[in-house]
């Protein structure tokens, strides 16, 4: 348990040098050149070809015991930008969604939520933003759960590249699975529910008392729990699942969506139990 703090207490230069396994001459090189310059040492490093700057982010990544893709994941997950690329303006973005979202969910004084993911319409980013909300929960650690209840056009199991052979359409048609929730390498605590295979009957299947009792179940379970859901221009599925989480956050595209549409999936809540966290305006 002391390898974190070790890491902390090694510098960047140290971790580059052992990363390239840099010799003392070439090391020295880099030292006069920080010291010339007055740079950092992995800017240094990289200036004079002895670093790449993935060196350079592996060795943050590690000083502040933070998850960072290999270069196999960043080509295989390019959606997961909150894993890939952990720095830049995208990440950054959804890790302050994540502090409000944090603020406003699962009072201490009420029984925890799961939080549904909605949206007018297709296209919309509401994949690619419940799977990166996903991430950066996980990364405060504890355990992690996103559900893929779009079971009209799911992709989550894409994203996050695990098998979609069983999953939530499973256990709510009753067909007993083992091992439908897998957990994501490189993300310690984070777990994938896939949609499984693509049901005639959606709907029905979430409005079926079981999916109610398993959202509950996994809320008790999990420290958060994401489920994305089918856009509101394919049904009011969407409207169903935040029914059942009790909590959920509004995903809109910048010059995409009608003021309208936006209109319509809000007052489609109304009268229900759901707490509205808020809406996040896509620009990406």
């Amino acid at each position: 348990m002391n390898a974190p703090a070790d890491v902390h207490a090694r510098s960047i230069g140290d971790l580059i040098r052992d990363a390239r396994n840099l010799s003392a001459a070439e090391v020295e090189k880099v030292l006069s050149y920080q010291r010339e310059h007055g740079v950092r040492f992995g800017e240094a490093a990289v200036t004079l070809g002895l670093a790449s700057p993935d060196d350079v982010l592996s060795a943050l990544a590690q000083q502040f015991h933070y998850p960072l893709a290999n270069a196999e994941r960043r080509d295989a997950s390019p959606e997961l930008v909150a894993l890939t690329q952990p720095f830049s303006v995208q990440a950054e973005a959804i890790r302050a969604v994540r502090s409000q979202v944090v603020m406003r969910w699962n009072r201490p004084d009420a029984p925890r939520q799961a939080l549904a993911l909605i949206s007018p319409d297709s296209g919309d980013g509401k994949t690619f933003f419940a799977a990166n909300l996903a991430v950066s929960l996980a990364q405060l650690g504890g355990r992690t759960l996103i559900v893929d209840a779009d079971l009209r056009g799911p992709r989550q199991h894409e994203v996050f590249k695990v098998s979609n052979a069983a999953g939530l359409s499973s256990l709510l048609s009753g067909r007993a699975e083992t091992q439908v929730i897998q957990a994501v390498d490189g993300v310690a605590g984070l777990f994938v529910l896939p949609c499984g295979p693509i049901p005639p009957n959606p709907l029905e299947l979430l409005e079926r008392p079981a999916f109610g009792l398993l959202v509950r179940e996994l809320a008790a379970k999990f420290d958060h729990v994401v489920i994305d859901t089918a856009a509101a221009s394919l049904g009011s599925d969407g409207c169903v699942v935040a029914a059942k989480c009790g909590s959920a956050l509004v995903l809109t595209r910048k010059h995409e969506n009608k003021v309208a549409a936006l209109q319509d999936l809000v007052a489609s809540l109304a009268g229900s139990s759901v707490q509205l966290l808020g809406a996040v305006v896509n620009e990406f």
